[in-house]
């Protein structure tokens, strides 16, 4: 999956104030096209995406969410100069300039890094090979330091502190209440929910022509999905979205767990691992790419394949350990390493280390006073690990109270279960947790 790389310029041919014309459909086909694939994306110029509606929804969608953005200014087109306005304001790197006039650059971007090309009395691009090159070098320069790649939004660069919205890693728990959309659609939405699959899919019927509705309702209807646990509408959802939107951190993230729901496992792996290899680990991805290895090691082991097993249960474990290391914050792929370490044969000693690091995690997350379902559930699997019943049956308690969705305390159990079969594998038997168990069981079916 190559990374968009969003094109801002004018159209068809264009006289600018110099006093001559440019033939801005010939600059981006013989140049920017060119660059941009060159680098290895692809370009996505404004009118080669069909879309509905008034112009600036998409565009504002285009500008925020793409990774990369080529921006030519030549003629200070007002429209072009604004959504670079945009795009410096929310993305501090990865956006280049283009300039194909003589003289000085606009006041305003004359001290930023531009890609200077020279335009032949036709319109256009004298030597185009030229101009592409250097857009190729200032795209492949930002990809190879995706981790911290050069400012070059005056923004960043000028206003110390400047911290833009998180647009890459909008968390799926906290999205509802960050989106602005619609509030018809958005209560429609949460009345479906609770009336399971038909009501959601009946919902979303109602919202009519999802090509053009907005990002927020887009992603609380593939969160709908995900509450009753309708797995191929996640799918079939995602296929219909915008390329960028589609190609967002959260979207493919949920992507790639509708697609293991499904058994799809292979599929989910492919998503994860592009993820990771383009964007550098986190611990959301991690911890989906942990589940996917981890569904594979208890299918293995069902199958009496002990080899097999084996060798997915330590990539489970490595996959969340990455994720756990990525962000320490987060203790959801930390507790899950944990537990699977447990479960070796024999265990893995490096559990002893990270448990009091996990613990630590969920406990100041408790402190700041925004804990959810996935940090009391922690502490659930952190006490039945430590055998401390009075604190696993305490943080149950806060646990099945703070559920959701039902596949939340279901997954809970599962690893309860596991560890329970551990235990009984060598005549240990915890009727305590037992009964944690069969009560998060109980809330999953509702």
């Amino acid at each position: 999956m190559k990374p968009l790389c969003f094109v801002l310029m004018p159209f068809g041919r264009k006289t600018i104030p110099a006093g001559h014309t440019v033939d801005f459909d010939a600059v981006y086909a013989m140049l920017i096209q060119p660059a941009i694939a060159a680098a290895g994306m692809e370009p996505l110029r404004a009118d080669e995406e069909a879309v509905g509606g008034l112009i600036h929804k998409p565009m504002y969608e285009r500008l925020i969410l793409c990774d990369y953005a080529v921006a030519d200014l030549t003629g200070a087109n007002a429209n072009v100069f604004y959504e670079l306005g945009l795009r410096h304001g929310v993305r501090p790197a990865t956006t280049v300039m283009l300039f194909g006039e003589k003289g000085p650059l606009p006041f305003d971007v004359a001290p930023l890094r531009t890609v200077r090309y020279e335009l032949g009395a036709d319109g256009k691009p004298s030597d185009a090979a030229a101009g592409a090159a250097g857009v190729t070098k200032f795209l492949d320069e930002a990809r190879r330091t995706k981790d911290e790649p050069p400012k070059d939004s005056p923004v960043f660069q000028l206003v110390e502190g400047y911290v833009a919205p998180d647009i890459a890693r909008l968390k799926t728990d906290v999205f509802r209440e960050q989106a602005q959309y619609a509030a018809d659609a958005r209560n429609k939405l949460a009345a479906a929910r609770r009336g399971g699959k038909d009501a959601v899919r009946a919902a979303a019927m109602e919202l009519g022509d999802l090509s053009v509705a907005e990002s927020g309702v887009m992603i609380d209807l593939l969160l709908s999905c995900r509450a009753v646990s309708d797995w191929q509408a996640m799918v079939d959802l995602v296929a219909s979205m915008s390329r960028p939107l589609a190609r967002s951190t959260l979207v493919q993230e949920q992507h790639a767990f509708a697609l293991n729901r499904l058994g799809r496992r292979d599929e989910a792996e492919v998503v994860l691992k592009e993820l990771i290899a383009t964007r550098g680990p986190s611990s959301e991805t991690n911890g989906l790419l942990g589940r996917v290895y981890k569904d594979r090691w208890e299918l293995e082991k069902k199958a009496g394949n002990a080899f097999a097993a084996r060798g997915w249960l330590q990539q489970a474990i490595d996959a969340y350990l990455q994720g756990f290391e990525a962000d320490w914050r987060d203790a959801y792929p930390g507790i899950n390493a944990v537990t699977l370490m447990e479960l070796a044969s024999p265990p893995d000693p490096r559990r002893l280390e990270l448990l009091p690091v996990v613990t630590y995690a969920v406990k100041r997350r408790l402190a700041r006073g925004t804990p959810d379902y996935w940090d009391h559930a922690t502490l659930v699997e952190l006490g039945v690990l430590a055998k401390d019943e009075a604190a696993a049956c305490e943080a149950a308690a806060r646990a099945l109270a703070a559920v959701r969705e039902n596949w939340e305390p279901e997954t809970t159990a599962r690893n309860l279960a596991l560890i329970r079969e551990a235990r009984a594998a060598q005549g240990e038997v915890v009727g305590w947790a037992d009964a944690i168990e069969q009560a998060l069981l109980a809330r999953a079916k509702g």
